[in-house]
């Protein structure tokens, strides 16, 4: 059994980011790599702004909503972030959520959804692997890019993609696949968590 879980990175009054979550899903449940797919929306999770006092490295948690997070991080075995780019990088709700946890994120592959204007969230896509290979992450080459992704909703409110964006979307989804498969002993061996 494999899960996906797909983050809705944006937590902004009228994000467009559910919206494309909810097609990266559709997309994911027709590719039908993984058993099982869940969306991940950062709103609902609401975590604080770092508040543990231990580094997570030791999974010392202190706070309910950590070990919630925790829990659910655990329980994936691949991700896509679907991000939205903001002054040439990631927002900070992201980076927030992946700083409070360690161990949770290793050995596990993500693939990237990234929208904009011209640069389609290119950039913050290119910088958010620096911080996802730190946590033995793999951040698979097949991307979607949505440029002015506004001209890609409907009157209904719903994504329309054109071919190569559903190309893009069952490409990444494929790696995220094999990559995920082929990490998988890694997750299975026992972590060792530090003391102090």
């Amino acid at each position: 059994m494999s899960k996906l879980a797909i983050v809705v990175a944006s937590t902004r009054p009228g994000r467009i980011g559910p919206v494309v979550a909810q097609w990266v899903e559709t997309e994911a449940k027709k590719q039908g790599g993984f058993t099982e797919c869940e969306l991940v929306d950062l709103a609902e999770v609401n975590l604080p702004f770092m508040n543990e006092p231990h580094h997570p490295r030791l999974a010392r948690y202190t706070h309910q909503h950590t070990r919630d997070w925790s829990a659910r991080i655990s329980g994936a075995d691949a991700f896509v972030f679907v991000m939205p780019e903001y002054n040439y990088g990631y927002n900070a709700e992201l980076k927030n959520a992946i700083d409070y946890l360690h161990h949770e994120w290793h050995y596990k592959p993500v693939g990237l959804v990234s929208y904009g204007g011209v640069s389609a969230g290119t950039r913050a896509a290119q910088m958010i692997k620096q911080v996802v290979t730190t946590l033995k992450m793999t951040p698979v080459p097949e991307a979607v890019s949505l440029p002015f992704v506004h001209q890609f909703i409907d009157e209904g409110g719903s994504l329309v993609p054109t071919e190569i964006m559903t190309a893009s979307a069952e490409s990444m989804l494929t790696e995220l696949v094999r990559v995920s498969d082929a990490l998988r002993p890694l997750r299975a061996e026992p972590r060792s968590v530090p003391t102090s």
